[in-house]
């Protein structure tokens, strides 16, 4: 089975870690199960050369906002740029099977703001969220979810 391949950025390393602890558990799974896929997980970074991707993938995405309350005008979303620069690259965001957001419900209406942004631009759906850096009820729902996902 392929890996789930899913692109990133993270800018405090919250993503980052939730990642690693998604291939963490990914790889316990498959030690149990052979037939239960890997994450590969790939950073993009404004040091990221873009590429054509040639296989669908799943795009996860911290919310930095700037501005605005969430309700009205005014948001910005910032410091993800060239992850979605990547995505729109060429042909890429056609591959996009679905967006991971993540934030801090303290934000209320802008908690997975940019997620939101992502799967709006893609054409495609947020399909799963969790807060700041993730727990490992997070990281168990979130596996099954793309697992599910990700079949042929």
């Amino acid at each position: 089975m392929q890996p789930i391949r899913i692109l990133f950025s993270s800018i405090s390393g919250n993503t980052r870690g939730f990642l690693q602890k998604l291939a963490t558990y990914a790889t316990e799974q498959q030690a149990t199960n052979p037939t239960a896929p890997l994450i590969e997980a790939v950073e993009i970074s404004d040091l990221t050369n873009f590429a054509d991707e040639t296989s669908p993938f799943f795009v996860c995405v911290p919310t930095y906002l700037s501005g605005g309350n969430g309700i009205d005008s005014g948001v910005k979303e910032l410091m993800t740029n060239t992850l979605g620069e990547y995505i729109t690259y060429n042909n890429n965001a056609h591959l996009v099977q679905g967006i991971i957001g993540s934030g801090n419900r303290n934000f209320n209406e802008q908690y997975i703001l940019t997620a939101r942004c992502y799967a709006h631009a893609t054409q495609t759906e947020v399909v799963a969220d969790y807060e700041l850096r993730g727990t490992t009820q997070d990281v168990e729902r979130i596996y099954s979810i793309l697992s599910l996902l990700s079949q042929p």
